[in-house]
């Protein structure tokens, strides 16, 4: 407290002051801190919450706290923040409200929270504003620390004080580092653009960007990392993500334009990749009326050697005669004299474009399908979603060369044997179009997410991301991928071998998906009509040829790597020797990652290895003995079934061709059930090994992702039906999944509603039924005791949403609209009186409550090894 500050001095001297409440504040610190020393952090919380509740004036005996420590705080994790994040969540859970902003008891405690801001840890920002309220507190002090950071080169520092404290229009947004600009200017629109504009004057023609660094000598500036081109794709990528007008660059966009011009030329003049048509086409979009770009294009076709494409280029452009060569002049007027002289030109079918020395699509025109309307869905969907095929997936958009935002996918090109269907993603997602758009995201949905089809593509992921970001039904495109397989990945590992077809000149040839086809099948793809506009409707009969040849082409190198896989360098049987998503190396191929516990018949071959599947995708029926495995997979978030004791094992294979699951078995079965299903979908599991360690066999033997948020996403309870007197065949049709309940559905519920339900249980008004039973806690095993027991970072959070009325079918018992009562005789009466417990979970599926304990912590800690994105515990990775 400064002694010179007269209301501090006021508050001090008075000895009504006493903002303990009677408490003996050091013994109150001295208890937390020896349960701080010991990390006892679930009696800490109690404690701390035990001691603000006793508390006079909780604000000042925390500003007390932290002024009595400053100066011995050290590097790491402290008790006194500790201790003011605590507060802060004590203070919203209680029912009692604060001082109010413009209370006159509150200004003292602001100006002692923002000295303590600019004196302490940066750990002490969030819990001080929020506690006191500091947005809108005088900060004349915090703004003058800031401005010292800035001097100092502590630009880090600065950004986090002035960002926490909304302090962004009151500084200079050119002292700032690149690097941190984005989150200072983070949804202040004026910022933006005043950022963008700074920018895009610096990449203006004859700029230098030295002046900038000897304005501000203490700013490390990178110069290569504010070079006009560098500078150029940062203005763009922000427009995009800061949602802004693209005529605040106007610099950015015409050196972006000049760049997509130059590259054009170079592909139709040099390359000759490309119609003249298309060239045309886009050269037009891109020049339009700026006078600048079309004296650049004048300038770049005089310097070109071949006369006749040049004139084509002047006349399709109608490029002024005065300014082109005389020998372009004289071919131009040649060629005006052969158009007016020749017949109309008529559309020609794709076997006229053919060209010889490039790959042949082998179906006729007719099983070309072009798909427009939910009518054309419904017509092919059988076809489309045949389980157990292989399909190839392309798409195409028009080219946008970084120019006017992301480009929109026009087409989406499903090919499966003997027939490839083009899909008209304008006209399906418009929302004109009748039942068209729910059709089609539903139609795409499922055969992305169906694991027994398998989705070849080539550059999966980015086509995926695109498709998402240009239709919001399809957002999670990337995630709910099953059974993709990316023959980018095959493709490197041909090229890491080194080894190409003989005649490819790797340097000047094709490159891409038509080197692979190449080196696979003899020759490239034509590629005339790749930046071709895709948004044109009806498309040429030369760009569906093209379409449908990009995606049938996959197929036929797949069953050409398929037949003979040594012949092309890869490890194995093509299916299972390449895994889908991340590589730790950019051109490599690895092989899941192998345990070297594992017994012989779990290590992880080529043949039986499965491409990367998310853990809540991964499918599988166990057998019997497995039990202890099943509840462990489970536990991890693997969808699960079990064979009841009196079911015969050839009712696993059923099962998994059903439902797409893969087999695991511990006995003799295992060779008839792995001829019945396949190589790859069944694995023998070894019962000399604990339940924890074949579970992590089987997670690295199929390439299972799993993460943090995967544990105990799946309801663990015991299925109370008796399915003995179900006939076998109907149990599935029943929906009854044996052993547990296995769903995945769950219902948020906040203590205060818990409360009211479980209290209606037992006081039912007077009426009896099922749920009257009180609640108790002698005997009953809790889903977990505590929050603060599991290591920071792991937290049950599952992707669910609150339970609202209309989810109540009625209240007495409380049963679900789906007829699902809820499990409230299970939950303990402690449980509910727990100060941290703020919510609870309620399965759809069998109405079992549950709640955040020590449970999560222990599985995380177990599964460590395997779990992707988890958190070390204290004690460091195991």
């Amino acid at each position: 407290m400064d002694p010179g500050d007269p209301e501090e001095r006021s508050a001090a001297a008075d000895p009504a002051a006493d903002t303990t409440g009677g408490r003996d504040l050091h013994l109150f610190l001295q208890t937390l801190q020896t349960l701080w020393s010991t990390r006892e952090l679930r009696q800490l919380r109690e404690e701390a919450w035990k001691g603000f509740a006793t508390l006079n004036d909780p604000l000042a005996t925390l500003l007390d706290m932290l002024d009595a420590s400053r100066g011995c705080g050290g590097r790491g994790p402290s008790l006194e923040a500790w201790v003011a994040r605590e507060l802060e969540r004590w203070l919203q859970a209680q029912p009692r409200p604060g001082p109010a902003q413009g209370d006159p008891a509150l200004k003292p405690l602001q100006v002692r929270a923002v000295r303590l801001l600019t004196e302490g840890p940066l750990s002490l920002v969030e819990p001080l504003v929020s506690i006191f309220q500091l947005q809108d507190a005088d900060r004349s002090a915090v703004l003058a620390h800031i401005h010292r950071l800035h001097q100092e080169g502590k630009f880090k520092e600065a950004i986090v004080l002035g960002t926490k404290l909304q302090l962004q229009a009151d500084l200079d947004v050119e002292k700032d580092k690149v690097d941190l600009v984005e989150r200072y200017v983070d949804s202040l629109p004026h910022l933006q653009r005043r950022l963008l504009t700074l920018m895009d004057s610096w990449c203006q023609p004859g700029f230098d960007i030295r002046a900038v660094a000897r304005q501000y000598p203490q700013a490390p500036l990178r110069l290569e990392r504010l070079s006009p081109r560098a500078l150029g794709r940062q203005v763009l990528r922000l427009l995009e993500q800061f949602s802004l007008d693209p005529a605040l660059c106007p610099s950015v966009l015409t050196q972006q334009r000049l760049a997509a011009l130059r590259y054009l030329c170079y592909k139709r003049l040099v390359e000759r990749s490309m119609s003249q048509e298309s060239w045309a086409e886009l050269v037009q979009g891109l020049v339009g009326q700026d006078e600048w770009l079309r004296e650049q294009l004048l300038q770049l076709l005089a310097s070109q050697d071949d006369v006749a494409t040049v004139a084509q280029c002047a006349l399709d452009l109608l490029l002024p005669e005065e300014r082109l060569p005389a020998t372009v002049v004289a071919e131009m007027s040649q060629l005006r004299l052969q158009e007016s002289s020749a017949p109309p030109r008529t559309a020609k079918a794709p076997s006229e474009h053919r060209r010889d020395d490039c790959y042949q699509l082998p179906i006729p025109r007719e099983d070309i399908h072009f798909l427009a309307s939910w009518e054309d869905l419904a017509r092919h969907e059988d076809v489309l979603l045949q389980p157990g095929q292989v399909v190839g997936v392309d798409l195409e958009w028009r080219p946008s060369f970084g120019v006017g935002g992301r480009p929109r996918v026009s087409l989406m090109q499903v090919a499966v044997a003997g027939r490839v269907f083009l899909l008209d993603l304008p006209r399906l997602s418009s929302p004109t179009g009748g039942q068209a758009p729910q059709a089609f995201s539903q139609l795409v949905s499922r055969l992305l997410s169906d694991p027994s089809i398998t989705k070849l593509g080539y550059g999966m992921a980015g086509d995926l991301r695109s498709l998402g970001a240009s239709y919001p039904a399809l957002a999670q495109a990337v995630q709910k991928l099953q059974g993709g397989l990316d023959l980018l990945q095959a493709h490197r590992q041909m090229q890491v071998a080194d080894r190409p077809a003989p005649a490819v000149d790797r340097a000047a040839g094709p490159r891409g998906l038509s080197l692979l086809v190449q080196q696979v099948l003899g020759k490239p793809l034509d590629k005339t009509q790749q930046l071709s506009n895709w948004d044109r409707r009806p498309l040429g009969e030369e760009q569906l040829a093209y379409a449908a040849a990009d995606a049938y082409c996959l197929l036929e190198v797949y069953w050409a790597l398929c037949r003979e896989p040594a012949r092309f360098h890869l490890p194995g049987a093509l299916p299972w020797s390449l895994g889908l998503g991340r590589s730790k190396r950019r051109g490599t191929w690895e092989p899941p990652p192998q345990k070297a516990s594992a017994s012989p018949r779990q290590v992880c071959s080529p043949e039986d290895a499965t491409p990367e599947v998310p853990a809540r995708a991964f499918r599988v029926v166990c057998d019997n003995m497995l039990g202890g495995l099943a509840r462990t997979l489970r536990c991890l978030g693997v969808d699960v079934r079990v064979l009841h004791s009196g079911e015969d094992h050839r009712q696993a294979a059923e099962v998994a061709r059903q439902e797409g699951r893969v087999i695991l078995t511990s006995g003799l079965p295992y060779h008839k059930l792995r001829a019945q299903v396949g190589a790859g979908r069944c694995l023998a599991v070894d019962c000399s090994l604990k339940a924890q360690q074949q579970a992590k066999a089987v997670i690295r033997h199929f390439n299972v992702r799993v993460t943090p948020a995967d544990i105990f996403s799946r309801c663990q309870r015991e299925n109370p039906l008796d399915t003995r007197s179900v006939p076998r065949a109907r149990r599935p049709l029943l929906g009854i999944h044996i052993g547990a309940c296995n769903c995945d559905q769950y219902l948020r519920v906040s203590k205060d509603v818990m409360k009211q339900l479980v209290q209606l249980s037992v006081h039912p008004g007077g009426s009896g039924g099922a749920g009257s039973e009180a609640p108790h806690s002698d005997g009953e095993q809790e889903t977990g005791s505590a929050l603060e027991e599991a290591p920071e970072g792991c937290t049950y959070d599952p992707p669910c949403r609150w339970l609202e009325d209309t989810d109540l079918q009625t209240r007495v018992p409380a049963t679900l609209a789906n007829g699902t009562q809820l499990q409230l005789a299970g939950v303990p009466a402690g449980v509910l009186r727990r100060p941290g417990l703020q919510h609870f979970y309620c399965c759809t599926g069998c109405g079992k409550v549950f709640w955040e304990g020590s449970h999560l912590a222990r599985v995380t800690s177990n599964f460590q090894e395997v779990l992707e994105g988890a958190p070390c515990p204290a004690g460091g990775p195991s």
